[in-house]
């Protein structure tokens, strides 16, 4: 049995994929059927020792991004799109897959398209309340299509709604479950002191850091502060806060971190009170995590992905928002100060959280794809 993944270059489509390989793996050993070999077709890597580590084979495949705006690069990319293409079909018919496991973006748009001639099941996982335009597409011929929102389902146009289904977003089994039980210690954290948790990505978010940084003064009187600043940050970062708060009583309170990796990610997520965090795929970790949360969206005009998400994982009372243009240190320190001084609000928070999460979506999503992989053996 094969089974070919492709995505979108990030990681709210990497990680997914990861998550769903894990879990047709452990649906494989109940099954009783031999172990499957695992693929992913896409530009980069993205991640090589993960694949290392799932067994996963990496193909090559340029893609081209077809932008929003007036680009020079749209021309250009066209042309990696078009051999992309021509590409994925060579490869593609050399190990024909079983079945493909798609998450979307313009990197899957070739596989894809391939895949559509080479007549292999397709199955598509949507991460946005609003699907993106290759998700929308495949859709179309899709066998399967996997939903992170309910509400995403009204824009795939199609008379068989019993292939759409609300399976949530799968997550890595290693990062899904807080540790609490020596959190405090690991992180260095004190006792009794509420810890915030500011998550802007692997990447960092400039104006999330500007924000937290302008409002540590405040911050620190009351809280403790874990701050993933992103890789290309933290030099800067450590420098501005060597200065303001040289003389701050409380200076030690505030943690920051380039990286957070999956054991310091689960340990600041077992000991977080609240976390500031944009609103990628990283939404359906805090509610699987069930602590409260103050989104942050990337503007509209950048993502219109994230400021959906945001207002709709807000809708179920685990989060509110902050749009950017709205963003300052005062307003950050309100709604921090809003949900922490109030125990009904966290708790009502925490538990919107838990119900949105979706836990077995891992689970779901590989049992689609075996089910398929097996017929299609046939």
């Amino acid at each position: 049995m094969k089974i070919l993944f492709t995505g979108g270059g990030t990681g709210g489509h990497f990680y997914p994929i990861i998550a769903v390989a894990q879990a047709i793996r452990e649906e494989a050993k109940k099954k009783k059927v031999l172990p499957p070999q695992f693929f992913f077709m896409a530009p980069h890597k993205y991640n090589p020792r993960a694949l290392f580590d799932n067994e996963i084979e990496f193909i090559s495949v340029p893609a081209g991004k077809i932008r929003r705006y007036f680009s020079l690069l749209n021309v250009t990319d066209a042309f990696k799109t078009i051999s992309g293409v021509f590409i994925a079909c060579i490869k593609m018919f050399s190990i024909y897959p079983d079945v493909i496991f798609s998450k979307g973006g313009y990197t899957s748009f070739p596989p894809l398209v391939a895949a559509r001639l080479l007549r292999i099941p397709v199955v598509i996982h949507e991460s946005d309340s609003h699907p993106g335009r290759v998700n929308l597409w495949a859709g179309r011929f899709a066998r399967r299509v996997a939903l992170s929102y309910p509400g995403a389902a009204t824009f795939f146009k199609t008379k068989d709604t019993t292939k759409i289904a609300y399976t949530g977003n799968p997550i890595r089994p290693e990062v899904a479950h807080p540790l609490t039980n020596g959190a405090f210690e690991f992180l260095n954290l004190e006792q009794g002191i509420p810890v915030i948790l500011v998550l802007g990505g692997s990447q960092g978010s400039q104006n999330i850091n500007d924000a937290i940084l302008q409002s540590l003064p405040e911050l620190l009187n009351t809280y403790q502060i874990i701050h993933q600043t992103g890789r290309a940050n933290l030099a800067e970062i450590l420098a501005t806060t060597g200065v303001t708060l040289k003389d701050h009583p409380y200076k030690y309170r505030y943690h920051p971190f380039d990286y957070l990796d999956e054991l310091a990610l689960r340990m600041s997520s077992g000991a977080a009170t609240v976390i500031v965090s944009r609103a990628g795929s990283t939404i359906f970790e805090i509610a699987a995590w069930g602590v409260p949360s103050i989104i942050i969206p990337l503007p509209h005009s950048i993502s219109h992905d994230q400021t959906d998400n945001a207002f709709a994982y807000a809708s179920t009372g685990a989060a509110s928002v902050i749009e950017e243009n709205n963003l300052s240190p005062h307003i950050l320190v309100e709604e921090i100060n809003r949900i922490v001084s109030s125990p009904m609000i966290h708790k009502t928070m925490a538990e919107r959280a838990k119900a949105f999460a979706r836990l077995d979506s891992a689970t779901l999503i590989a049992e689609a794809i075996l089910s398929i992989a097996l017929e299609h053996e046939k």
